[in-house]
């Protein structure tokens, strides 16, 4: 079925794509509040599916097969789907989207900002908004800083909020490297908290000036491991908000320790403002023979794990 059948049909589905931190600094304060970020982020293979039906009642209606997960005004998906709404020039149109989650909640993960992005897109086809992928990435900003990032997803560094970005190309070999990602189940951490938290330890030491700010985006592009990004060469995972949340958090300290025990591990890291953390390894099948091979400490450690190759983008309609 082509997209313009699916959209005819009323309906389509979208799967919403995580992401890692591959880097993560925290530069200093903006003038709007928010912190000034350096990072370059990587969509991996765990994604939820979103399905949308288009409807006449003018309502939007969520639901999800999650029962802890919100489904009302607070939740990315229905902002998302109101924003799109101010487009529409038929005001009886409404949808039914149904949200299948598989990117765990406070994760570190952005399942929410990738919903968002997903509804963003499912929406302007399904009602026939025709606006642009620039356009939506510009709104999408005010929803969440990873919003943007979540369109379309692949290897981008990331500046400002986290929404100013720079696609970079990667080899083919580095694009089949692939992560052991673990989580507690048990714990999430808040994305705010953890930024005040970092604040509260290093608000002295952080950088004032806009020209300061462009001295480390630079030294981000230009980063050795960056250029090219490859498995003989990996990234050496930084990640400043793991510094206070690791000592904070004995979820993510066991995660790590878990992590960085496995065989044939490339780097190790915790994923945005956690709690869950992730080995890189070359390729899939190293990942999963590691994981085979420790799964009884797995089980032991009460972690919950997935194995997910490198992903090339973020929000896909499927056909």
């Amino acid at each position: 079925m082509s997209i313009q059948e699916s959209a005819q049909s009323n309906s389509l589905r979208a799967i919403a794509a995580a992401k890692i931190n591959l880097h993560l600094e925290v530069l200093g304060l903006r003038k709007d509040g928010f912190h000034e970020l350096a990072m370059l982020m990587q969509s991996i293979d765990l994604f939820d599916e979103i399905d949308f039906t288009k409807t006449n009642n003018s309502k939007i209606i969520l639901t999800s097969d999650d029962q802890t997960l919100s489904t009302g005004d607070d939740n990315l998906i229905l902002r998302a789907a109101k924003l799109m709404s101010r487009f529409s020039e038929e005001k009886q149109l409404g949808a039914q989207i149904h949200l299948r989650k598989n990117i765990p909640i406070g994760a570190g993960l952005a399942g929410g900002s990738s919903d968002a992005a997903a509804t963003m897109i499912g929406l302007n086809q399904l009602w026939e908004l025709n606006l642009s992928s620039k356009k939506m990435e510009e709104m999408s900003a005010e929803l969440g800083s990873d919003v943007p990032f979540c369109f379309k997803g692949g290897t981008q560094l990331c500046f400002g909020r986290g929404e100013s970005l720079e696609p970079i190309s990667i080899e083919k070999e580095a694009s089949r490297m692939a992560v052991v990602l673990v989580k507690d189940p048990e714990v999430e951490v808040s994305t705010p908290w953890a930024y005040g938290k970092y604040k509260e330890r290093n608000s002295t030491h952080y950088l004032k000036r806009e020209e300061d700010f462009q001295v480390k985006r630079q030294l981000l592009r230009e980063a050795k491991w960056l250029n090219p990004l490859t498995p003989l060469n990996p990234p050496p995972l930084v990640n400043d908000l793991q510094k206070v949340i690791e000592p904070a958090i004995p979820a993510v300290k066991n995660a790590l320790e878990f992590l960085v025990s496995l065989e044939g591990v490339i780097a190790v890291a915790m994923s945005g403002s956690g709690p869950s953390c992730f080995a890189i390894f070359p390729n899939l099948n190293s990942a999963r023979k590691a994981l085979n091979n420790n799964n009884e400490r797995l089980q032991l450690s009460g972690l919950s794990a997935w194995c997910c190759s490198f992903r090339n983008k973020g929000v896909d309609l499927l056909l």
